[in-house]
């Protein structure tokens, strides 16, 4: 029987591996082959032809493909490999024999190109549903295109076998293809002339994570913590080991301990729990489900390269390029060569109510380009449909993958089959000048009108403003009467943008920014004396709050704290920098006062300056009238700190910590002497509907209580300073 990795699949070679429960060779006489081995099927060209399967152990085995054979016996599990050498594309079928007790034949086998077609809902999305299907299924007459489609399977542990069939391409099969698999494909083939297979393993509105091999997981720091989870969940894994052995010596104690009460009037502890970091996974959406059921099954069957298609259901995360080397490295280094890996920048789509959030994705989409060799990105900023995910053009999807292939893949090397790409900028005056590489000849607009989407900002120009841009060949000139001294840039930074500035070639542009914003804390005096120690993006505002940075355990000595919220939203950036004397000389209760912290302070706070460039706000230095509410506890409207100026009947300046300790939360800072609230971060156990704000509420509360509105900022950011002991 087959182990969980084998061979070059291992996860990690010191490990012993749980065979395989499924039933496999060990009773099985037939010679049998993997079940995406079929009639019409095709291999791939110039490479060795690897070709298993399974039979009695022992059995002589006997494996031809038209003039080339080669004889093996099935090994003591059942399982047979053997390679043919490789061949040259033709457009001629031919017959794979396999010959043992019994005799398997596999008709109308071609040998040219062969790719495999991975991702979510728009790599499964299929021709019947695209653009102009009727006419295209219509003349869907390409029998050199073949395509096989895997089976949604999840699966905790490595299956060694898929079931499929390939299908000959004809208006009678085409129309539940993969749409961007079939449309590359169809100009790879007018453009070669020779045979082209797609491996259609796909399902929509699937993660990256259930993709990737536990190999690719493990060698990325970032990602740790997701190889240390899988494997605390593989059996025969050291961790699980570990775990397990943990577990079963706990219970067995508790079992001592129960037979020796079972006539004793004593009460008896509850038995230890199953340990939830040995639970397998069950969703398909957990890490690896879907390379162990769909993708290891293909491991080794020689392949051209990957087109991939997925993200959507990524949009949010900051780690997405980490997982997309991961997954990309794992592949490589089980299939034991870097093949060509493209895949397509999602679309303009209308997520959410944070208008950057997919402008921060796409940036990452692209990074993929600069982390891992051998890849290509697709940019479709301007054949979206925003109102639909899944945009029906699938056509000029496929053909600018198929450019990738055919300027990389197929010796191409005059095509530009690249989108332009950010080069440098240069700021002359009042102008930024932003060069394009990769242009086709020079940059020009689809329709004849200046280009869109771009902004600048500089010092004073209260966030970025929208630039009135101008080609200049490779260039685009960027000026703005709003920004005097422009110091950065961005380009399609919305996640509807559908830019006009294109390449000479029709390739669009995709988003990018470059520059350095100003950032509200170099406009303060005294800034350059403060340490950052807490950084936290409302991202990171969970149950499991999670800093972006945290230096509270260094050794700090310091004699002032200070705060600066940074919101931004369709009416502009806001921020607030209020410093004062330090309450407290542990650095681990300055942060946001969690129940771990232990952190509660209501007092008055000393010494206080205040820069806001919110209005209404009352700026100044050296107040005496500071105080702060921080505790992590629910909290009610009674005044009983008796705080100046504080009401008993609404949420303000001055409210009671109540029961429970671990509650809704509070931490904020006021200026009692105007009875203003200067900013407040409530309840951020909810990440989008914690309460976030600068000065006063103008809702029914004046200190954000309730207010539930995180989720309508574009950005907001919240840093934690202190000023070292001079």
């Amino acid at each position: 029987m087959k182990t969980i990795f084998e061979s070059n699949r291992r996860l990690v070679g010191t490990f012993v591996v749980l065979t395989m429960l499924l039933p496999m060779a060990d009773v099985r006489a037939d010679v049998r082959l993997p079940g995406f081995f079929s009639d019409h099927m095709v291999f791939q060209q110039q490479q060795p032809i690897k070709i298993w399967g399974w039979a009695e152990p022992g059995e002589p085995v006997k494996v031809e493909l038209g003039k080339a054979s080669v004889q093996t016996k099935a090994g003591e599990d059942g399982r047979w490999v053997v390679e043919l050498p490789a061949m040259k594309a033709s457009n001629e079928a031919t017959t794979l024999k396999v010959a043992g007790k019994n005799r398997v034949e596999l008709k109308d086998v071609l040998i040219g190109e062969v790719w495999l077609c991975s991702g979510q809902s728009n790599m499964e999305w299929t021709v019947n549903r695209c653009a102009n299907a009727k006419e295209e299924i219509a003349n869907a007459n390409h029998p050199l295109i073949r395509h096989a489609k895997m089976a949604h399977r999840p699966s905790m542990v490595p299956l060694d076998d898929i079931p499929s069939e390939w299908q000959i391409c004809s208006p009678e099969t085409v129309a539940n293809f993969t749409a961007c698999g079939y449309y590359m494909a169809r100009e790879l083939q007018k453009e070669l002339g020779v045979p082209i297979g797609l491996i259609n393993s796909s399902w929509g509105g699937t993660r990256v994570e259930p993709w990737v091999a536990p190999i690719g997981f493990k060698d990325v720091p970032e990602l740790s913590d997701i190889y240390q989870s899988v494997m605390g969940r593989t059996p025969g894994t050291r961790p699980y080991q570990n775990r397990l052995k943990g577990f079963i010596a706990a219970s067995e104690k508790w079992l001592a301990e129960a037979k020796g009460k079972v006539d004793s009037t004593e009460l008896l502890p509850a038995s230890p729990a199953y340990p939830p970091e040995l639970a397998p996974y069950k969703s398909h959406q957990d890490p690896t489900m879907l390379y162990n059921g769909m993708i290891d099954a293909l491991v080794g069957f020689p392949i051209r390269g990957v087109i991939w298609y997925q993200g959507e259901s990524n949009h949010t995360e900051s780690l997405y390029a980490e997982k997309k080397k991961a997954l990309i490295e794992g592949w490589r280094e089980l299939w034991g060569h870097p093949f060509p890996f493209y895949y397509v920048q999602i679309a303009p789509f209308q997520y959410g109510s944070e208008p950057h959030v997919l402008a921060e994705f796409w940036e990452q989409q692209a990074a993929v380009e600069g982390m891992v060799d051998n890849t290509g990105m697709v940019v479709i900023n301007d054949i979206a449909t925003i109102k639909d995910i899944h945009p029906p053009n699938k056509q000029d999807v496929g053909k600018r993958l198929a450019l990738l292939a055919l300027k990389h893949d197929y010796g191409r090397s005059d095509l530009v089959a690249h989108s332009p790409g950010y080069e440098s900028h240069q700021v002359a005056g009042s102008d930024l000048r932003v060069k394009f590489n990769n242009t086709g000849g020079g940059l020009k607009t689809r329709d004849g009108k200046p280009p869109t989407h771009f902004e600048l900002v500089g010092p004073g120009s209260d966030g970025f403003q929208v630039a009135t841009a101008t080609i200049d060949g490779d260039e685009v000139l960027l000026t703005s009467e709003k920004v005097k001294e422009p110091t950065a840039f961005r380009f399609a930074w919305d996640k509807v943008a559908e830019p006009n500035l294109m390449g000479g070639t029709g390739l669009p542009v995709g988003a990018v920014r470059g520059g350095d914003v100003p950032d509200a804390l170099s406009a303060i005096p005294g800034s350059d004396d403060y340490q950052l120690v807490y950084d936290l993006s409302r991202r990171g505002m969970k149950p499991n709050l999670q800093y972006d940075v945290d230096r509270s355990s260094q050794s700090l000595e310091f004699d002032r704290v200070a705060y600066l919220l940074e919101l931004e939203s369709d009416a502009g950036p806001q921020h607030l920098f209020v410093s004062m004397k330090a309450f407290t000389h542990d650095a681990g209760q300055i942060g946001v006062p969690t129940a771990q912290s232990q952190a509660r302070f209501q007092q008055k706070v000393e010494n206080m300056d205040i820069y806001s460039n919110v209005d209404g706000v009352t700026n100044g230095q050296s107040i005496a009238t500071g105080s702060i509410e921080f505790w992590p506890h629910n909290y009610a409207v009674d005044n009983t700190a008796q705080v100046p100026g504080a009401s008993n009947q609404i949420y303000d300046t001055g409210d009671q910590p109540v029961a429970p300790r671990n509650g809704y939360g509070s931490m904020q800072v006021h200026n009692h002497g105007v009875n203003q609230t200067l900013f407040a971060v409530n309840h951020w156990k909810q990440g989008d509907g914690a309460d976030l704000g600068i000065g006063n509420s103008p809702g029914a509360t004046r200190d954000w209580t309730f207010a539930a509105n995180a989720g309508t900022y574009d950005k907001a950011r919240l840093r934690v300073f202190v000023r070292p002991t001079r």
